[in-house]
C-alpha cells in the first residue's frame, strides 16, 4: 500500500464511519493509498473528523491504535459494501455491535481563551472509546432507512468509496467531483480526442 501526503485526508464521504473507510483509497487499484500511515496522521483524522475536539490529549496514539483502526475501517467497509450490494453480513455486523457497545468518550462543555463554550472530553480518550464511536455512527446510519437509502459507490473507475448522497435530486456520481468526477472527465476526453471528436 502507497504512503499519502497530509493533505490527502478526506471527510467528504457524509458520516464518521464512511470517511474512516474513505482513509484507504483506490482499494481496487493496484496500488491502495494508506492514508493512516502512522499515529500522527490517526491524530490528525481524529481532529478532523471530528471524532474528537482540537486540543484533545491524543499522546497515547500509538502504533497498536492504528492496527484497531484499520481493522475497524476494514470491518466498516465490508458491511458497508454488503448493504449497498444488497448482501447479508452477519458475523460482520456481530463484531460491529461488539464495537459499537464501548460507551464514547463522554462530551463536556468548557469555556474557551474568549469565553465561548466548546466541546471537550474529560481527559485522554482510550482507543475502543473512540472506535465505539463510530461504530455506533455505523449502527446509526445501517438502521436508519432513510439515510440507508442515500448510500452510494462512487462510479470511479478503481474508486472503492461509499458515500451519503446529500446532493439535489439524490444524483451524486462520484465520492469527490474534483478527484473521481475530474478523472472521468479527463479519460472522456481524452476517448474523445483519440477518436477524433475533440
Amino acid at each position: 500500500m502507497v504512503a499519502t501526503a497530509p493533505y490527502d485526508l478526506r471527510f467528504d464521504a457524509g458520516r464518521l464511519c464512511l470517511d474512516l473507510v474513505a482513509t484507504v483509497g483506490g482499494r481496487f487499484s493496484e496500488e491502495p493509498v494508506e492514508r493512516l500511515d502512522g499515529p500522527a496522521r490517526l491524530r490528525a483524522w481524529l481532529v478532523g473528523a471530528g471524532v474528537v475536539p482540537p486540543g484533545t490529549p491524543l499522546d497515547g496514539v500509538d502504533p497498536s491504535w492504528l492496527a484497531r483502526f484499520r481493522a475497524a475501517r476494514d470491518l466498516l467497509h465490508r458491511v458497508v459494501h454488503a448493504e449497498v450490494d444488497g448482501r447479508a453480513a452477519d458475523p460482520d455486523l456481530e463484531r460491529l455491535n461488539a464495537l459499537a457497545a464501548t460507551a464514547p468518550p463522554a462530551p463536556r462543555a468548557v469555556r474557551a481563551a474568549d469565553g465561548t463554550l466548546v466541546r471537550a472530553v474529560a481527559g485522554p480518550p482510550d482507543c475502543e472509546e473512540l472506535v465505539g464511536r463510530i461504530a455506533r455512527d455505523a449502527v446509526e446510519l445501517l438502521t436508519d432507512p432513510a439515510a440507508r437509502g442515500l448510500l452510494r459507490r462512487c462510479e470511479g473507475e478503481t474508486c472503492s468509496l461509499v458515500y451519503l448522497d446529500t446532493s439535489r435530486g439524490h444524483r451524486r456520481r462520484w465520492c469527490s467531483s474534483e478527484v473521481c468526477g475530474n478523472r472521468e472527465r479527463v479519460a472522456r476526453h481524452r476517448r474523445r480526442v483519440v477518436n477524433g471528436r475533440g
